[in-house]
């Protein structure tokens, strides 16, 4: 789950970090109303969406009186954003960040990603701040210092040390930056965080040390412990179909083929839509319907995917363990029945109950193709929406 900068420097706040004074803006008024507020001779308006490139887009202004900021305001509110992260479809602009100017002396790049080999948090810092990490990975890696920590103990004040030393921080202002990078740790692991950054962490030319922006994605999966941070999420930010099959327990993620997928569990998933690719298809989703599934969950999530205007063809591929083919077939039926179905369907079934899932759907009287196993059914669907090649 992502958040926006704002709540992210409300979290860094909380846990002792100095962001810019800002105030949160909705409406044109608002963000007039939060540069008179703030009296500072030189504000930053900012573009909330959940998407970094958000200055290269116009989605950043600096304004230095209440006109500027109302001019700014009216050109980004309402405006769909599209950056390097939001994809060609963009993100539409529903609130402002104003907050005051900082005088900036230097910038770095600090953040917390998991290291998924060691399984352990690992910290980076860059003296090539307010760039994409990406970006100096490939070109200046040497740039890149990094220390993995315990998730249990934090990050000692020792590692933090290596870190500003890495990136030749003044040593003088250790005393501010060692306990900054200590108390970031120390909120990525008790808010559950699978990253969190500060791009660009500021010295000031009053050698003040400051989050100018604040990136954060928590770990789904935790979010049972903090209902605080579930409080802070955006539906505007997220896939209409993600929401509603969050809602049903569904693992779902919109892609941009055009053939819909539905499957138990995340590895045939995955080597569902690898073989869709090889006879020439592309998949319109990513659906796990889990191994527990009911005949509810299956209707729900036939739907989803029909809700998808791209979908062209639908391949189920279920293996039953503890999932029995023959619920996945009263799903597919309801489903169908509902949904008035009008674009090819190609079913493969494996597993318990198989011969009596198979039965239902032969005699459904529906137009449902039956597959004998993976490839055979990649291939009639790919077949179906006219995109067949030889693998």
């Amino acid at each position: 789950m992502k958040i926006h900068e704002y709540q992210a420097k409300e979290l860094l706040k909380r846990y002792g970090l100095a962001v810019p004074e800002g105030r949160v803006a909705k409406t044109v008024d608002e963000a007039v109303a939060a540069w008179n507020d703030l009296k500072s001779p030189l504000c930053v308006v900012k573009a909330q969406i959940h998407a970094g490139g958000r200055g290269k887009a116009g989605g950043v202004k600096l304004v230095r009186s209440a006109d500027e900021c109302r001019a700014a305001a009216q050109a980004i509110l309402g405006k769909t954003l599209v950056t390097h992260q939001t994809g060609p479809e963009g993100t539409l602009v529903r609130t402002l960040w104003v907050e005051k100017g900082s005088d900036i002396a230097k910038e770095y790049y600090l953040g917390i990603a998991l290291d998924r080999e060691t399984r352990r948090p690992v910290m980076m810092m860059s003296s090539e701040g307010g760039m994409d990490i990406e970006e100096v990975a490939a070109h200046s890696p040497e740039k890149i210092v990094k220390t993995m920590f315990s998730p249990t103990k934090g990050l000692s004040m020792a590692e933090a040390q290596k870190l500003v030393r890495g990136v030749k921080m003044a040593p003088g202002l250790e005393p501010q930056a060692v306990p900054f990078l200590v108390a970031l740790a120390k909120l990525y692991c008790e808010l559950d965080c699978s990253i969190a950054e500060v791009n660009p962490l500021i010295v000031t030319k009053d050698n003040k040390v400051v989050a100018l922006d604040g990136k954060m994605v928590f770990d789904s999966n935790a979010l049972f412990r903090h209902p605080d941070v579930v409080a802070l999420r955006d539906l505007h930010e997220e896939n209409e179909k993600e929401i509603e099959a969050s809602k049903y327990d569904l693992s779902y993620i919109a892609l941009d083929g055009n053939i819909g997928c539905m499957v138990n569990g995340a590895g045939l998933a995955m080597a569902t839509m690898d073989v869709i690719k090889l006879y020439g298809g592309e998949p319109a989703n990513f659906l796990d319907v889990g191994g527990g599934a009911t005949a509810e969950k299956v209707t729900a999530a036939f739907r989803i995917i029909l809700s998808d205007p791209k979908v062209k063809g639908v391949l189920i591929n279920i293996f039953g363990g503890i999932m029995k083919c023959d619920t996945i077939a009263n799903g597919v039926i309801e489903a169908v029945k509902q949904v008035q179905l009008k674009v090819p369907l190609v079913v493969r079934l494996e597993g318990t109950n198989v011969e009596l899932g198979k039965k239902l759907l032969a005699e459904s009287g529906l137009p449902i193709v039956p597959a004998s196993d993976l490839d055979d059914a990649a291939q009639k669907i790919c077949a179906a929406v006219g995109v067949l090649k030889k693998a």
